[in-house]
């Protein structure tokens, strides 16, 4: 069943909070992902907030953001991208959020691991010595013509505040298929997070 770009965007309003870029953005034929229900990972929920794009906008690095509304995030920025990307990104240098993906056989996605359905994360921030410097994003993706099918798990949880003042703002983008969305999320002590799922 086809459904209009309102009711598309209402529908995931409800189920996600999330902002839904136009249709046909970063379309592939065949593929259908829902998002299930995400849910906050603390009793007193972290503030979310839509993420939107603009048409024709440029594409500003490292916010984890598809700027632009062509259904990619980061291009051009030397961040991997495929058709399953997920990404985070948050301004603190010091302050580790970690971005736990994964994928439909369970494996979950390690920096310097390809997993065997492709799934690969790039980079884990801040890094032990610094490597992000102060430029904090996760990025896990998968760069396959034909991804595997099944549901994609995605976990985003504040490990250390590292003597940082809550709360933190982090920006969360998806690509799965033909979909593109987006979140924020403000998060505001340690083990506090958001989870959700995608199915393709």
């Amino acid at each position: 069943m086809i459904r209009s770009d309102a009711a598309r965007r209402a529908s995931a309003r409800l189920a996600l909070v999330f902002a839904l870029c136009p249709a046909g953005c970063g379309a592939r034929s065949g593929a259908h992902p829902t998002g299930a229900p995400g849910r906050v990972l603390t009793a007193a929920p972290a503030e979310m907030s839509e993420a939107g794009c603009v048409s024709g906008a440029p594409e500003r690095c490292f916010d984890a953001t598809d700027n632009n509304c062509n259904g990619i995030i980061d291009e051009g920025c030397g961040v991997e991208t495929g058709a399953v990307q997920f990404a985070i990104a948050w301004e603190q240098p010091r302050v580790d959020v970690d971005l736990l993906v994964t994928d439909p056989a369970g494996e979950l996605a390690e920096v310097g691991r390809p997993l065997a359905s492709g799934l690969t994360k790039q980079r884990d921030c801040p890094g032990r010595n610094n490597e992000c410097r102060g430029q904090n994003l996760e990025n896990v993706y998968l760069d396959a013509a034909e991804p595997p099918q099944g549901t994609y798990k995605v976990r985003i949880v504040l490990e250390n505040l590292a003597g940082q003042n809550p709360p933190i703002l982090v920006h969360f983008g998806a690509r799965v298929g033909p979909r593109s969305v987006g979140l924020n999320l403000r998060l505001d002590q340690p083990q506090s997070g958001y989870e959700t799922s995608f199915t393709l």
